[in-house]
């Protein structure tokens, strides 16, 4: 069977891009090489360099594993939908509303 390639809308891609961008950047900030980072990750290079491309590929537990090996930016990955306004919203409408109650007789 073969694989089912998974489609990404081009600003997806464009985020992917930069995310990889800016791992790279993290890497060459704290002068580390391709190869020692993916030792770190337990990945291969090819991997590592692919991350840092943003190619949609490579598996996030990979991302992750490049983040923790570049000293734990991977908590970073904890602020992915943090704040989901649009999401809470959506929630705060189909929050049930308590209606007036009814009059008791004799009171």
């Amino acid at each position: 069977m073969p694989k089912q390639e998974t489609i990404i809308l081009p600003k997806t891609q464009e985020i992917l891009s930069t995310m990889g961008e800016q791992i790279k950047l993290a890497r060459l900030r704290r002068h580390l090489t391709a190869e020692l980072v993916a030792q770190r990750a337990g990945l291969s290079r090819a991997t590592v360099i692919a991350i840092e491309k943003g190619k949609p590929s490579v598996s996030m537990g990979s991302y992750a594993a490049v983040l923790h090996a570049l000293n734990d930016l991977d908590k970073d990955l904890l602020l992915i939908a943090k704040d989901d306004e649009l999401g809470r919203k959506l929630q705060d409408l189909e929050l049930p509303t308590r209606g007036r109650g009814r009059k008791r007789k004799g009171v």
